[in-house]
């Protein structure tokens, strides 16, 4: 063979060589065999081998480990690869409310790059897995309306990247734990409906947003300490607890606060001071109804120029519904006020018949010229007989 032909097979080899590897690395590449790393299949079959039977057409049926792989599974699952060299990574796992049952296996800790959990709306139960706080990605975990119980596992400290914790509507027993604090990520806490007792730490997440506690035995008082430094919250949602004390004023001038629910609790005070004009207030909806506060109805409050939702029902409020009421921001007033169960005296404002849209409650008080005509007059006001007793006397 000549030297000429020697070189000409050595280039079609290399040719050859070529040409397969980039053929192999297409087929690595290609989405139809997308290859999951293989302890992430592991941990994601031990999960589903732990529910026994899931219903038929349900997502977890589908998941059909031997016939394709889970970054394909039609249902449930999210996965990314950083390198298309590499294999890819289950990022996500969001099931249907379909009624799975399960303890939760400490496995789901080998994800190791989840970063979204959301099996809300299920009936998996026992303590929640404090192994799950060690995924070093997570920052979203939705574990809403199961049966988990037992307390917030210590190891949430763990979870640094976390943004997102929804455990309401279980069974969770315990205090809101002090070190919910160290969180620094966090900015939505939802710890509604469950049995949780005990005072609201003195120290929160710097930077949530939203704080939800609704429903549970939470007693004490409203720490100013606990609150104030929350520069960016915007939901606080404590209704249904045991929560007492006065209302202060630096509450409702958190800078960033837009929507507060204190509603059925035992408050029985309440001290509003008006915005300045360094005070950028962005309150818009209050909800103080069925708890026992006393006294006249803050003025202060027609200051707060986004606030357009107030309700004060069933309390133990008297003295007249103030004009200021009905005439602020440039006459349309608020939106929408409920003042219905206090004992609240006087004659209803006329501005409040002319607002376009308006949606009250000023039945059973002891307001005059309020007519069964208008639909926010009603129920009927209270027998002049009890409201003469709440007059003269100090009786509740």
């Amino acid at each position: 063979m000549s030297e000429t032909e020697t070189e000409t097979e050595t280039m079609q080899i290399q040719i050859q060589s070529l040409f397969l590897i980039s053929i192999f690395f297409s087929l690595l590449s290609s989405p139809t065999i997308s290859l999951t790393l293989p302890s992430d299949i592991a941990a994601l079959a031990d999960f589903k081998s732990t529910i026994t039977s899931p219903r038929r057409l349900s997502c977890l049926f589908t998941w059909n480990f031997t016939a394709s792989d889970p970054c394909e599974f039609p249902c449930g699952i999210s996965c990314a690869r950083s390198d298309p060299n590499r294999y890819s990574r289950i990022i996500a796992i969001t099931l249907d409310p379909i009624g799975y049952s399960a303890r939760l296996p400490d496995s789901l800790a080998n994800l190791t790059a989840l970063q979204h959990l959301d099996l809300s709306g299920n009936a998996f139960y026992n303590r929640i897995p404090g192994s799950l706080f060690m995924l070093p990605s997570l920052k979203t975990l939705v574990l809403a309306s199961n049966s988990f119980t037992g307390p917030i596992p210590a190891s949430v400290v763990k979870a640094s990247a976390l943004q997102k914790l929804d455990l309401s509507r279980n069974s969770i027993t315990g205090s809101v734990p002090q070190f919910l604090s160290s969180l620094s990520s966090l900015t939505t806490l939802d710890l509604s409906y469950n049995r949780l007792s005990g005072p609201i730490p003195d120290t929160l997440p710097l930077n949530l947003v939203q704080l939800a506690l609704r429903g549970n035995s939470i007693t004490g008082f409203l720490k100013q300490s606990a609150f104030a430094p929350l520069g960016s919250i915007q939901v606080i949602e404590l209704a249904e607890n045991r929560l007492q004390g006065k209302l202060e004023s630096w509450f409702f001038l958190l800078p960033s606060l837009q929507q507060v629910n204190l509603s059925n609790n035992s408050f029985t005070g309440i001290s509003v001071q008006s915005p300045t004009a360094s005070n950028t207030n962005q309150l818009v909806a209050i909800d103080l109804g069925f708890n026992q506060i006393k006294g006249t109805l803050p003025v202060q409050l027609a200051q707060f120029g986004s606030l357009v939702a107030v309700s004060l029902r069933h309390n133990a409020l008297t003295g007249p519904v103030p004009a200021e009421y009905c005439m602020a921001k440039k006459g349309v007033g608020f939106r929408r006020l409920l003042l219905d169960g206090n004992f609240l005296s006087g004659e209803v404002p006329e501005g409040f018949f002319e607002i376009k849209d308006f949606v009250g409650s000023f039945g059973d008080n002891c307001l005059e010229r309020c007519p069964d005509s208008m639909a926010f007059c009603s129920p009927a006001q209270k027998p002049q007989s009890i409201c003469k007793r709440k007059q003269h006397t100090n009786w509740f």
